[in-house]
This record gives structure tokens, C-alpha cells and sequence, in this order.
């Protein structure tokens, strides 16, 4: 463990990083962290973020500098070695077993190879830590049948169940509902008292003005501010963080690249009253999730021309299988939900895309890009069966596809070296960005968006988020599925709260303050919504 009583619990000193292609992704970064404090650490997808703090936890080495302790150099060969030093990460995209459950994932996490898990003890702890944190997740299913959001949980309860002394935090509010975010922070605030030391890796600007004492900057790799916090304005660290001036209240607009959409966005909402079927049309409609349960019990609702209709909620109440279902991907068990008045139910996702259904699937890596495939071939998955791409024999004509990338790179502000680069090679931003072009490709006359900016950095959500209203002021209809409370609020015409399977209300976003959506989102019933 590290010493307490000194100014600082670890220190990096002229970090850089130079990974075998050639890719510089750290020069010369310096860094302190200290006891008692929470530091936010900021910057865009690709700004060397989550390389250094896989250098402070054990999972990468340094190409030059080093990190040291009061004690002196340190030097981690593993993971393991930087938790018996007292370091312990939460990673954005998580390091689970997914047939473990999740008492036994934590369980593996304390033993040493070749002992057995003491799993009534961390079951004992896990209880503990989740009435303190506010952190619930089934600690008795296999952590690949929960959700996105319970897995993350599952990831925050196994580092805090090994007491650290440095506790890193990537991305750790994505998934949580206004009072989780609150009692997290209130962990961590007396985590922080205890002398403990936090990093907090956040894309949301309000958060670091929130829970932060200090916040640093990194730009493509370098170091580019260390402020107190409360001396530094979300306008500046905006501005830090992708090198240009940049309006960060969510709902507002930055210049978008000329091609695809030239002019500014408006996000005035008429107020429109819809009667009838929408393009989406959504019935009493019944989906189970992978253990049995019914995940998605009754659901009924429309989606307009013209219309983004969000679904906020903490993830694992069935907005996975609700998509699922409406996709192709998920049977259903009953109900009924039809696009321009054609019944989808049972279709498969090829003929559901035929009737102008556009998907951004809310794991990009997972289902929505083959990773090793280059940007040419991701770009036309689903679509490689268009006369337009395809020649005599079924060969693909790639000149024409490759024409079709270059303009989709131009269009969509897509950062790679060409349509032969792999997806692999791109940022998180650019990845995403690569299946957005993808979907709006098709014409599309609804988009399924679901969770469309999770893990952006500013500047890429901001564009994903703008494309998505310039879609619906041209008249698309959007279905919009996102975590992101602020993101579902700023952007939607009509939101539905939903919570274990149902909707908990619908209503426009100004009838809504934001604890009755917390209570809404924790399944509290409030007099008045149904």
C-alpha cells in the first residue's frame, strides 16, 4: 500500500506511449495524484485517457517515463500486482467471466490461482457494499444475461470490494438514475474523506463541477491543463479538450461538417397533437429476457414523422429487449407493432430494414461493426445485397464501394486513413460515427437509436446528437433509447419513464421535473402518471 501521510499516492513522470503501429497515444505526460482527492480526468475518444490509466493500474507498460510512489519507482507487471499495491480500475468496457454470476465474478477477482472461492463471504460483502452504494444488480445470474447497465455495476462492486486505496473510475454514471448518481457520489465523497484517491473518467462536464477537487486535460496524447476545479469553467475545459471554442449545454448546437447537414438545428418543438398509427406503431407488446422473466410486459406506443420519442430509464428494464424485438433480433411472446402499417413481428432483421428501418444498436462493438473488417466492408453490412454495390455473379463491386465509404468519410466527418483501414483502428467517436452514415444511408423512414452516444467524448455526441434532429426535423420518425437522462430530455418530443418492463409515464419533457423521473425511474408510482 501506498503511504498515506505523503503529498502524493502515485506519480507519473514523462509518460509516453508509442504502441507497435507507430501510434503516439501519450508524450511526455505528467501526473499527480493525490490522498484525498477526486480527480477528473478529461478528453476526447482517443486523447490517451484510458491508456494512462491502464499504465497506473498494471495493464500496460510505459514505452518511457515512469511512475513512482513515496516509497519510490513502481513498476507493474500486472493487474493483480497494482490491486496488492492498493490500484483498482473499473473499465469502460468490462473484464468479466460471462458465465460467472456475479458473486462469483467479485469472488474471482480476491483468490490467488488454485484456491477455492469463498463465496458465502463475498456474497456477505456484496450485500454490504450494495446497501451503502445503491449499487443493486442479481448477484445469482450470469453476469451475460444482465444488461449493459448491471454489468457496470457489477464491475464498480468488485473494485470496491478490495478496498483500494486509488479507485479509477471510467465512465462510471452512464447507466445510473439521478439518485444512484447521488449516492455514488456520496460513496465517493466519503471514500474521499477516508484519504482515499479517485480518478474519475467523465464525459459530462456538469459531473466534474459536481463531485471533482481537480480536473486535468489531455488532447491528442499531451497534457493540456491542471486546474482546481473551482476555477475552471466548463466553457474552458470544453474548449481544452477538443482544441476549438465549443457551446456545451446539451441541446444546443456546434457547426457540424457542410455536406451532411449544412445548417444549423432546431430544436423548437411544435407541439403537434398525433392521432392514429405512427410509422412505429407498438401494441400491448410482451418480449422475455434471457433467463425466462418478462422483460418487456405490455408495452403500447407510437412514434411520429417528425418525432423523436425517448425511452429514459436505468438499464435492465427492458429497453434491450423492447429494441430486440422491434429489430428482428428477439422474439416476441404476444402484442403487436407494425412500421407503415406492416407487421414486424417474426420478420427477420433483413426484411425489417427493407421497410426503411434504420439501427444504431446500442453495443457497437458487439452488433454493430465487425471489428477486424475494414471500413469498406462494415459500411456496407446489410446493405451489400443492394444492386448498387453488388455485380453480375453476386460479385461486390468495390471501386463503387469504395467510392461510397469516401463519401460517407466526407459526409459524416469519419477520421481514417481510407476505406481499407480496420474498424479497429478507428475512435470510439469515429466508430460510431462509421454506423450512423451506415443507418442514415438507407433513407431510412424510422431510426432505432439506441444508447447512440454512450462512451463519446463531447464533440462526437454533440454531432451524433445534432444528426439525430436534423433527422427529424427532415420528417424521419426516431425511437431514442438512452441512459442519458439530460441526452433522452434535451432531445425528445415525448419520453416514456420506464421501469422492469412497463412504462411508468409518458409525457413532453417540460412536464416532467427531475424528481418525479427519479422516483419514475426507481419504480415509484406518482399520482397523476400512467
Amino acid at each position: 500500500m501506498g503511504d498515506r501521510q505523503s503529498a502524493y499516492f502515485l506519480k507519473a513522470e514523462g509518460i509516453t506511449k508509442v504502441y507497435s503501429d507507430g501510434t503516439v497515444a501519450l508524450r511526455d505526460v505528467d501526473l499527480e495524484v493525490r490522498p484525498g482527492e477526486i480527480l477528473g480526468l478529461l478528453g476526447e475518444n482517443g486523447a490517451g485517457k484510458t491508456t494512462l490509466t491502464k499504465i497506473l493500474s498494471g495493464l500496460l507498460p510505459p514505452t518511457k517515463g515512469r511512475v513512482i510512489s513515496p516509497r519510490g519507482p513502481v513498476r507493474f507487471g500486472s493487474p493483480r500486482e497494482a490491486l496488492d499495491f492498493g490500484i483498482g480500475m473499473v473499465h469502460q468496457h468490462f473484464a468479466l467471466v460471462g458465465t460467472f454470476t456475479a458473486v462469483e465474478n467479485v469472488a474471482l477477482s480476491h483468490e490467488r490461482p488454485f484456491t477455492p472461492l469463498h463465496l458465502e463471504e463475498t456474497r456477505r460483502k456484496l450485500e454490504r457494499l450494495m446497501e451503502e452504494s445503491g449499487l443493486r444488480v442479481p448477484l445469482d445470474v450470469p453476469v451475460e444475461k444482465l444488461a449493459v447497465g448491471e454489468q457496470q455495476r457489477v464491475e464498480i462492486l468488485k473494485v470496491l470490494s478490495r478496498d483500494v486505496d486509488l479507485l479509477i473510475l471510467d465512465e462510471p454514471t452512464s447507466v445510473l438514475t439521478p439518485l444512484e448518481v447521488d449516492e455514488l457520489f456520496g460513496l465517493l465523497r466519503r471514500l474521499r474523506d477516508e484519504g482515499k484517491s479517485i480518478i474519475l473518467i467523465t464525459h459530462k462536464l456538469k459531473e466534474v463541477g459536481a463531485i471533482t477537487d481537480r480536473v486535468v486535460v489531455l488532447r491528442k496524447g499531451e497534457l493540456v491543463g491542471d486546474f482546481k476545479t473551482a476555477e475552471v469553467s466548463t466553457e474552458q475545459l470544453a474548449q481544452l479538450m477538443v482544441g476549438r471554442p465549443i457551446e456545451t449545454e446539451l441541446g444546443r448546437p456546434v457547426e457540424l461538417a457542410e455536406e451532411p447537414l449544412p445548417r444549423r438545428l432546431s430544436r423548437a418543438k411544435e407541439g403537434v397533437a398525433h392521432t392514429g398509427p405512427g410509422v412505429l406503431h407498438v401494441e400491448d407488446l410482451v418480449v422475455r429476457g434471457d433467463t425466462g422473466e418478462l422483460a418487456v410486459q405490455g408495452v403500447s406506443f407510437d412514434v411520429y414523422a417528425g418525432e423523436i420519442f425517448g425511452i429514459a430509464g436505468v438499464e435492465g428494464n427492458g429497453q434491450t429487449e423492447l429494441v430486440e424485438a422491434l429489430t428482428g433480433l428477439r422474439p416476441a411472446v404476444s402484442g403487436k407493432a407494425t412500421i407503415n402499417g406492416v407487421d414486424v413481428l417474426g420478420k427477420d432483421p433483413r426484411e425489417i430494414y427493407r421497410l426503411g428501418v434504420a439501427h444504431i444498436p446500442e453495443d457497437r462493438w458487439k452488433l454493430g461493426l465487425v471489428l477486424p473488417f475494414t471500413l469498406a466492408e462494415n459500411a456496407i453490412l446489410g446493405v451489400h445485397r443492394w444492386e448498387e454495390f453488388r455485380g453480375p455473379f453476386s460479385i461486390l463491386r468495390w471501386r463503387r464501394i469504395n467510392a461510397h465509404v469516401r463519401n460517407l468519410m466526407e459526409r459524416f466527418d469519419i477520421q481514417a486513413t481510407g476505406p481499407n483501414a480496420p474498424a479497429k483502428s478507428l475512435s470510439g467517436g469515429n466508430q460510431q460515427k462509421l454506423i450512423v452514415g451506415r443507418e442514415l444511408a438507407k433513407d431510412p423512414a424510422i431510426i432505432i437509436a439506441s444508447q447512440p452516444t454512450r462512451g463519446l467524448d463531447i464533440g462526437a455526441a454533440q454531432y451524433i446528437r445534432d444528426i439525430l434532429v436534423e433527422m427529424r426535423n427532415r420528417g424521419r420518425a426516431i425511437l431514442l433509447v438512452s441512459a442519458d437522462l439530460d441526452e433522452v430530455l434535451a432531445l425528445s418530443d415525448r419520453v416514456a419513464i420506464m421501469y422492469e418492463g412497463k412504462f411508468m409515464a409518458v409525457a413532453a419533457p417540460e412536464e416532467l421535473d427531475r424528481e418525479t423521473i427519479g422516483m419514475l425511474m426507481g419504480g415509484v408510482a406518482v399520482e397523476g402518471r400512467s
